[in-house]
């Protein structure tokens, strides 16, 4: 198998066992666009799977020899896709976009089963994330902000996490840690809420690779976010994620498993600002109003935490 994949999520993902990656850097422009091409120039493949419905992906599929062009069903080929294939895979209205990607396995005839995830976590960071665990008390993971996108309301306020934060610390001695990708405004976040905890909070913001990342949050009882990609990388390392949701629909985007954890106030949101039911909307439908967010109450999250560590992987 051979996988083009941008250059961020490579970083994650690479050593992974029967997987060729090629690297796509969007942010070379045009430039990146003919590195994948001259690297698949003299190659053909038997299929080329699809499986991102925009034009950025259209685009770089026209250098890409396959004899089979498999993209989405007629509902879901965004950007005009179908006008780069020519197979589509069965349509899947109100489907996880997990389930969704295993349309293409299925379209390929092969058997379906329950998706293991076994991404290399190697040596160096294994050390780095023992090391974050300095105490024998349960471990959270705080990553509070989702990326940067006009109209994506998606983060709590730096009040709530404190008070949630105080409250895992005071009821269950848990430490924190706080992680992000290194902008202002999560430095800004880490340091209002260790500044109001003290020593049981400790800032990783831009202090981890992806591989770090993964390693500390595989380590970690259980992380608390918003739909972003920590909640999905708890998923693949079996910690319990609490996600936040109340402008996206966490049947659609949230984790995989274990959404027991996670605080839905997507119902809620949509009846509040659009007025309708999560029937009566397009799958997908976001609610963007910030003022969502404040459907997601402490206690609701500070009941998944007592929920979570009542179990904890290390007692």
């Amino acid at each position: 198998m051979t996988w083009v994949i941008n250059k961020t999520e490579a970083a994650l993902v690479q050593g992974t066992e029967g997987c060729e990656f090629i690297i796509f850097d969007k942010r070379l422009g045009w430039s990146g666009y003919r590195a994948v091409w001259r690297a698949l120039a003299d190659r053909r493949f038997d299929a080329l799977l699809m499986m991102h419905a925009s034009m950025r992906a259209n685009v770089l599929s026209l250098g890409i020899r396959a004899s089979r062009r498999i993209g989405f069903d007629k509902n879901r080929a965004r950007d005009f896709q179908r006008w780069f294939t020519n197979e589509r895979i069965e349509p899947q209205p109100r489907a996880h976009v997990v389930d969704g990607f295993f349309g293409f396995v299925r379209h390929l005839g092969i058997e379906t089963h329950e998706p293991q995830w076994s991404i290399p976590i190697d040596d160096e960071a294994r050390s780095f994330a023992a090391s974050a665990r300095a105490t024998g008390r349960p471990l959270i993971v705080v990553s509070p902000l989702s990326s940067q996108r006009s109209n994506n309301f998606r983060n709590w306020s730096v009040e709530r996490y404190t008070d949630v934060c105080r409250y895992a610390i005071e009821t269950h001695r848990a430490d924190i840690i706080i992680t992000g990708g290194g902008r202002d405004d999560e430095h800004d976040y880490a340091n209002k809420i260790r500044g109001r905890l003290g020593s049981h909070v400790r800032s990783l913001v831009g202090a981890t690779t992806l591989k770090s990342l993964l390693a500390v949050i595989a380590e970690a009882d259980a992380v608390i976010a918003p739909d972003s990609g920590p909640v999905h990388m708890a998923v693949a390392t079996g910690t319990p994620a609490i996600g936040l949701y109340a402008t996206s629909n966490p049947d659609r985007t949230g984790p995989y498993r274990g959404r027991e954890h996670i605080v839905n106030e997507y119902p809620k949101a949509l009846q509040q600002f659009l007025g309708k039911s999560v029937d009566d909307v397009r799958w997908g439908q976001r609610v963007r109003d910030p003022a969502a967010l404040d459907l997601i109450s402490v206690e609701a999250v500070c009941r998944r935490i007592d929920q979570v560590l009542g179990g904890t992987k290390r007692g």
